[in-house]
């Protein structure tokens, strides 16, 4: 395993909710930045509204064009956002989650025509003792739902309704995004269903956490600035040829002791992250989460991660690793601190071979190789 050591406690609110502060060195902010999981509860209070409209995608503005000058005809790439809507709407789903510890709306998406449907798994998180799951369907049809299963490392569900002929989702590949691309969020922020926002891919791989101390999930999510809110959770981040490229997850909210809204900064899980797990619960109802079999210092304050612990019998047991040595690389990429490198990790397979890059106490380096090992999530 990977695992920070002094975890944080969970957050703040009735209904669960979690917050993370990432360490920063001598941040120029007045206000902390924090990663809240986007799960909601019903709709209430006075709504705003936006004086803007991107119903179709499409700029229509003009310009003149002098007589010299030849028009150039320009085809779209993607599919305009309307389209897009009308194609992945019908896959989406709300989800209402009941327990004996609260309550809470989420959204998800049909990933198999017989009734499979993908979430986070802190939507579902709520009904897991003796609790209650409702799925709704785009044309309002409810079911009860079953948790397949779920794997809290990558904030990720499946759960399943009985169901058939459904519509599912298409796939994308969300290694083929590039910075710059349009995408398209879908879910029920606040409890209101069939919520579209449009935006970008503002980067990749941005290494995010959040979650409490027993169910912290680490994720190389995407980050777009398409509208993301609580309620959002679950629901599909979608490229421009309507394919799902993303599981909505997480927003970045100010520290202000209170969960906000969207300020342009959402984080999916990639779906080519998700995809390996999705499909291991579906097989055996649990899936596996890489482990390199060290425990990391997260009151660590210099560049790198710094190794708290190599756990017996583990897969880095068998290495040359040892307490106090700081991991700078993995598989030659720079490691800035302790999130990074679990993110980097997660991003990899069991059995997949990793090389870090470390420097021991006298500041010497070297690299190391360790073959990941498994830990079992249901």
């Amino acid at each position: 395993m990977v695992e920070n050591s002094n975890s944080p406690t969970p957050g703040f609110g009735t209904v669960p909710s979690w917050e993370r502060k990432k360490k920063r060195k001598n941040t120029p902010l007045s206000a902390v930045i924090v990663i809240s999981l986007v799960f909601g509860g019903t709709a209430g209070g006075a709504l705003g509204y936006l004086a803007a409209d991107f119903s179709n995608g499409v700029s229509n503005t003009t310009s003149q064009v002098s007589e010299t000058s030849k028009p150039v005809a320009i085809t779209p790439a993607t599919e305009t956002v309307s389209q897009i809507v009308q194609n992945v709407k019908p896959s989406v789903v709300s989800i209402k989650a009941e327990g004996n510890l609260g309550s809470g709306t989420g959204s998800g998406f049909i990933y198999r025509e017989d009734g499979y449907i993908v979430t986070n798994n802190h939507v579902a998180a709520p009904a897991i003792n003796s609790g209650k799951l409702t799925v709704y369907l785009q044309d309002k049809t409810s079911y009860e739902a079953k948790l397949v299963g779920r794997n809290a490392s990558y904030d990720l569900a499946v759960l399943k309704i009985d169901a058939t002929g459904l519509k599912p989702v298409n796939i994308g590949d969300s290694s083929a995004i590039n910075v710059g691309d349009l995408t398209v969020a879908f879910g029920s922020p606040l409890g209101l269903t069939g919520t579209v926002t449009s935006g970008i891919v503002s980067a990749i791989n941005r290494p995010v956490t959040a979650g409490g101390a027993d169910d912290q999930s680490f994720i190389s999510a995407i980050q777009t600035d398409a509208a993301i809110n609580p309620g959002n959770s679950g629901g599909p981040l979608v490229n421009g040829q309507g394919q799902v490229i993303g599981v909505n997850s997480a927003i970045a909210t100010l520290g202000n002791g209170t969960q906000s809204g969207s300020i342009g900064l959402g984080f999916a899980i990639p779906i080519n992250q998700a995809q390996r797990v999705i499909s291991e619960i579906i097989e055996s109802g649990k899936s596996t989460t890489p482990i390199a079999g060290i425990s990391i210092d997260s009151t660590y304050e210099g560049t790198g991660a710094k190794i708290a612990e190599v756990v017996a019998d583990g897969p880095a047991a068998s290495t040359d690793l040892k307490v106090g040595d700081i991991v700078t690389k993995i598989n030659g990429e720079a490691v800035e601190d302790s999130t990074e490198l679990i993110v980097a990790i997660r991003r990899n397979n069991p059995g997949d071979t990793i090389v870090l890059t470390v420097k021991n106490t006298a500041g010497n380096e070297r690299e190391v190789s360790v073959v990941l090992g498994s830990r079992e999530e249901g």
